[in-house]
């Protein structure tokens, strides 16, 4: 006797449905990992993440191809927990690549990380991780875009950070000049550049070529879309004033906790419970008072300690940082917030400020590891965010720029990263 279905000759078997059901999950699981390449922050008990060159002082991690890079950051929960790095490949736009992973990484990825280390003498214990790449199981094809992510032992996302490998192909020149436009005379920078082929002159640059330009490492206020505005012999001339024109803001304000046993020029005092407790002078509004010269390290920072052998990875403590910044009534449907590189620039809930009536002041409270720090605050409305409302925003402030130019010819499949060029506003040109 033939096998008789149960089912109607229209319906999907228990096969089908299966392997439809293992499609549909697959697909959903592809574009639930080829989003938009957002950094995914740190949740709280991830502290001080460092990632930068080997042997640079400066956190941001563009490197040419073949140099190394090293991540580091504390668990605070101390349990000396298992986490593994993934790693992605994107396009100049952090757009999700097409290219598989061994087009652009040659040997493995989700590994391990094994060096780690138990902090030592300190009120807050923790466990020191620390990853450098590319290494013997992990090295880089292709120039360009890359998110490092890290995982728990669980499978789950726990942070992931932006990185850059660069292919030196073509040389960048950038200068940074007050801009023409006289509104904007007094309080702006306008970023002007060059690019030069190494080899031969580009194809189509209007399409081909891309550059974003970046201001203290922050991609929140990055520029792009930027195309030449005409050519000399080779090279390709950007010299907008109103497209590549960033607010100057101003310098940013920093504290030191790198000896927790005295205070500072920024730390009032310091008290000793169950932690340490740094309490920094009371900030004023900035923004309508003449500007001012002060060095800053443009919203980096620096572990550090006085204490122990010096071994900052595993003996420098952690302070509860009391901010507070001097205000006569609550600025209404407004939150405050203080941003840095220590917390990537994202606007938590743990960096949001009260307001305190009774000292008429905004205040908050961050855990932070001993070190040098720079930090400024950042005012949100319902219009939006104000990076320079507090602060202020001058032309003469001192800011970071870098370049970065991408190429993609005719029948690749991704944007290499051609040349990075950087500039500094200390001497502004007219």
């Amino acid at each position: 006797m033939a096998f008789q279905s149960f089912f109607p000759p229209n319906m999907a078997t228990p096969i089908q449905l299966n392997w439809l059901f293992y499609w549909v999950f697959s697909l959903n699981c592809f574009f639930s990992h080829s989003q938009e390449g957002l950094e995914q922050n740190s949740p709280d008990y991830i502290k001080s993440v460092v990632f930068k060159a080997l042997n640079s002082e400066i956190q941001f991690p563009v490197l040419e191809s073949g140099a190394r890079f090293v991540l580091e950051f504390d668990d605070l929960k101390a349990i000396d927990a298992d986490y593994y790095y993934k790693i992605s490949y994107f396009n100049y736009d952090w757009s999700p690549s097409n290219l598989f992973k061994n087009e652009y990484l040659a040997g493995f990825d989700n590994l391990r990380i094994d060096d780690f280390r138990s902090s030592t003498n300190t009120l807050q214990r923790y466990t020191h991780y620390r990853l450098q790449l590319p290494n013997d199981n992990t090295r880089f094809l292709l120039s360009g875009n890359y998110m490092l992510e890290i995982y728990n032992s669980d499978d789950a996302l726990v942070f992931s950070r932006r990185f850059l490998i660069s292919k030196n192909e073509a040389n960048v020149a950038v200068g940074v000049f007050r801009t023409r436009a006289l509104d904007f005379f007094n309080t702006h920078q306008s970023i002007r550049f060059s690019v030069t082929p190494k080899g031969a002159a580009f194809r189509d640059p209007e399409r081909l070529v891309k550059v974003v330009v970046l201001q203290n490492d922050n991609w929140d206020t990055a520029i792009t879309d930027l195309t030449p505005q005409y050519y000399n012999n080779t090279s390709l001339e950007y010299r907008y004033e109103e497209q590549s024109r960033f607010s100057g803001g101003n310098e940013f304000l920093f504290f030191d906790t790198k000896d927790l046993r005295v205070s500072s020029p920024s730390v009032s005092f310091v008290e000793r419970s169950d932690r340490y407790d740094s309490f920094l002078y009371t900030d004023i509004l900035r923004a309508n008072l003449p500007y001012t010269l002060a060095p800053d390290i443009n919203g980096d920072f620096e572990i550090r300690t006085l204490q122990g052998t010096q071994d900052s990875a595993i003996e420098a403590d952690y302070t509860r940082v009391h901010f507070s910044l001097s205000a006569l009534a609550a600025i209404p449907n407004a939150d405050l917030y203080i941003l840095g590189k220590f917390n990537n620039y994202q606007r938590e809930e743990s960096a949001r400020m009260q307001y305190n009536q009774g000292l008429n002041a905004y205040e908050a409270t961050l855990l932070l590891k001993q070190g040098f720090y720079n930090y400024r605050y950042t005012i949100e409305t319902p219009e939006g965010v104000d990076p320079y409302a507090i602060g202020g925003s001058f032309a003469q402030t001192e800011n970071r720029y870098l370049v970065l130019v991408y190429y993609r010819n005719f029948g690749d499949l991704n944007d290499r990263l051609i040349g990075v060029g950087i500039g500094s506003s200390f001497q502004l040109l007219n």
